[in-house]
């Protein structure tokens, strides 16, 4: 889907925003210290052994404040600011400009517009004959090669006038908004995923607010994310004289912020919900006191 540049009056309508679609949550184990480098100084970043649980929430909407949009949220990790936890996002990517400035000022989000290119493709898969169990002991076992159809999601940001490929995402392809015969796509549930916001150039105060979703919910295979293709010698970011020229330290910080996002990423999935028939409510973002430090 091509950049949205007709503006929305949805928004002006006030909270909660109301957005339907279908969407894809994929859980990652993200390394701790590349998840800190986004995580504000006043949350401690909850992890065990050194990696957090991060990931992304890649959503396409039918309805929304801002008409049909597309949305890729980069998650680094979880926070803990007693008494809860919420999620905090990395990097946020619409094809939108309604949808990235709503996200920017009003949610505090690091959003940024982006070009979402998707094709359909046939991809040949092999899979072991489950009937072939004493052969498989002894690599014997024959590999039933199948076709199936997958879905290849190109996300791009917009850089003035110029396109930076971020990522490229494939799937299985996912079911179609009516419910196809004979498509169980789970049970129907209802849950709120709260998410901390805040400190970006937009919109400086520390926020929290929650998104009331009800969907139907299944587990399902985990997409398969490749980063941007190598850059060239002369785009590195070591090249950049950090010391002598602002510009080059902006452009330093934000190629660092860049490869982190990508990081996340690529990082290990562990679990992957696609939901379906959804209905998601956003809450308007509250200001945030963090807890004292007293209790470190």
């Amino acid at each position: 889907m091509d950049v949205a540049d007709k503006p929305s009056s949805g928004y002006a309508l006030g909270p909660p925003w109301s957005f339907k679609g279908r969407a894809l949550y994929q859980l990652h184990l993200v390394r701790a210290e590349t998840a800190r480098s986004f995580i504000p100084k006043e949350f401690k970043l909850v992890q065990f052994f050194g990696y957090t649980l991060g990931g992304f929430f890649l959503a396409h909407y039918d309805e929304s404040p801002a008409g049909t949009f597309d949305e890729l949220v980069v998650i680094a990790g979880i926070v803990w600011n007693p008494p809860t936890s919420c999620a905090w996002a990395a990097r946020v990517l619409v094809n939108s400009h309604d949808a990235c400035s709503h996200g920017q000022k009003e949610i505090g989000l690091p959003s940024r517009v982006a070009m979402f290119s998707k094709r359909a493709q046939m991809m040949t898969e092999t899979a072991k004959n489950r009937h072939n169990g004493f052969l498989n002991i002894f690599g014997l076992a024959t590999a039933l090669p199948t076709l199936r159809e997958h879905c290849e999601i190109r996300v791009s940001e917009v850089n003035d006038s110029s396109l930076t490929q971020l990522c490229s995402i494939s799937m299985p392809a996912v079911v179609p908004k009516s419910k196809p015969s004979g498509v169980w796509m789970g049970p129907v549930i209802r849950m709120s995923l709260p998410s901390f916001s805040g400190q970006t150039l937009h919109n400086p105060h520390l926020l929290k607010y929650s998104c009331q979703i009800q969907c139907r919910v299944r587990a399902v295979e985990a997409a398969k994310v490749s980063g941007p293709p190598k850059r060239g010698a002369n785009e590195d970011c070591d090249d950049v004289n950090i010391n002598t020229d602002n510009l080059s330290i902006k452009k330093h910080e934000e190629d660092e912020t860049w490869r982190r996002s990508i990081s996340v990423l690529l990082s290990k999935p562990i679990l992957a919900l696609e939901f379906n028939l959804l209905k998601m409510q956003v809450e308007a973002p509250t200001v945030v006191v963090p807890s004292s430090r007293e209790n470190k």
